[in-house]
């Protein structure tokens, strides 16, 4: 048993081959009437209506008795044989014995369309565009037929399908390479038909998208850049939502911000979430180009392009602040700004370009007193342990030391013992040596 979104996808179907042969079959509706049209490289046979196959009929181009190279007639018939772009025209063909007119036709070649190349891109979560571009030059007017289906995955979803789930993807006619769903699903998925149609045929491209995966927003707007009051090396940066995202807390963008002085060809680059940005390392006293780009926060799809750079300048004592927008673009700088003549001429980071005393940041400060304080920790525990090992080492000299003196001190008090005492011990007679031990 067929769903209703089956139907309804063969009902689509059948509407666009409808108008694909009521386009081709009635050629008026192409251009003016009495048009004929044929293919490039082909054999084309005009024929003049209402004679009789007997008649005798002679054919005239634009006016003229001479007929395109390698043409001839075929039982009034004319026959142009691989015909190309110069045998295009106007053709009559006239009685050849009272030269009266009987018929007359427009000659108009091209090609079959070619599978166009499409492509698909949601600049918000609510609605998504098309775009596509013809696979080959036909010569010939063309027209698009633009339609989508939702795909279903599962049963379920088949049974609870909706007459929205297929449609006809809206064409502007500002935009003839171009198409738009709107309330789209943004958790799903679709598939697109793109049908090419010419008065000779049709093609068509089916391409799978979900809407998750093409998300690129537009590029946010009100870029604005501006000076920080007595801070030369600081720009505050800040910018709008894209007029086509809606700010819903759901479906949020997150920004990444580039900048460069305008001598400078490399980009810093950093990403927030927020609004607003406030530039740190900005050069003194030059010009600043800046730009940004957004994307879902939960990082579907891709970036958007960058955004019309804006400009701007640190505020500094000597040069007047410069306003945001295109005022004060690279090109109206002085002369030579823009490409520096040598190395030397970039900005120093000599101390006379750092800000003057009571202007440095206070976490430079804490970040330098913590580094000082870790460098000062390690030389103290280096000169500890060292101041260890020496008393250690010093240590174990003085024992080694005091017993080789002791020893000493008992062979020499063994030596000066009366004789007398001697014979209270007995020693071994290997140890006995005249004049020096007891015997």
């Amino acid at each position: 048993m067929l769903s209703p979104i089956s139907c309804v996808s063969r009902v689509v179907v059948l509407l666009a081959a409808v108008l694909v042969t009521t386009s081709i079959t009635m050629s008026g509706e192409w251009g003016e009437e009495g048009v004929t049209y044929g293919q490039l490289g082909k054999d084309v046979t005009l024929t003049c209506a209402g004679i009789s196959p007997s008649a005798i009929v002679e054919w005239r181009w634009d006016g003229a008795a001479e007929l395109p190279e390698g043409s001839r007639l075929q039982q009034g018939q004319l026959l142009l044989p691989q015909a190309e772009l110069p045998s295009e025209g106007t053709y009559s063909c006239h009685d050849a014995a009272s030269g009266l007119l009987l018929g007359s036709a427009i000659l108009r070649l091209g090609r079959l369309p070619g599978v166009p190349s499409v492509s698909c891109r949601a600049s918000n979560y609510e609605n998504f565009s098309c775009f596509w571009a013809p696979g080959v030059e036909t010569f010939l007017p063309t027209r698009y037929i633009t339609t989508y289906r939702k795909k279903l995955l599962t049963e379920d979803e088949r049974q609870r399908s909706q007459p929205s789930d297929v449609g006809l993807c809206v064409q502007n006619p500002a935009r003839p390479h171009a198409c738009t769903v709107s309330k789209a699903q943004f958790w799903s998925s679709y598939r697109m038909n793109v049908t090419e149609v010419n008065p000779l045929g049709s093609t068509f491209r089916l391409l799978d998208i979900t809407v998750q995966a093409i998300i690129k927003p537009d590029p946010p707007e009100g870029l604005r850049v501006e000076p920080v009051p007595s801070a030369p090396r600081r720009l505050r940066v800040s910018w709008e939502y894209p007029s086509t995202w809606p700010k819903e807390p759901h479906f949020q963008l997150k920004f990444r911000l580039q900048y460069r002085p305008f001598i400078y060809s490399s980009w810093s680059v950093m990403e927030t979430g927020n609004m607003s940005e406030l530039i740190t390392d900005a050069f003194m006293g030059l010009g600043h180009v800046v730009q940004v780009s957004a994307k879902d926060f939960l990082d579907a799809g891709s970036w958007s392009e960058w955004s019309a750079e804006a400009w701007g300048m640190p505020a500094t004592d000597n040069i007047p602040c410069l306003s945001s927008g295109p005022t004060v673009a690279p090109s109206e700088a002085a002369p030579g700004a823009m490409e520096p003549e040598s190395p030397a001429e970039k900005p120093s980071l000599a101390p006379d370009n750092e800000p003057v005393a009571g202007q440095s940041d206070p976490t430079e400060k804490v970040a330098v007193l913590v580094s000082l304080g870790v460098f000062a920790f390690f030389v103290l525990a280096v000169i500890l342990v060292f101041g260890f090992l020496m008393w250690i080492r010093l240590k174990k000299h003085g024992k080694e030391a005091t017993k080789h003196h002791d020893l000493l001190a008992a062979a020499i008090h063994m030596k000066t013992l009366p004789r007398g005492l001697c014979k209270l011990w007995t020693f071994p007679k290997w140890c006995c040596q005249a004049e020096s031990f007891c015997c």
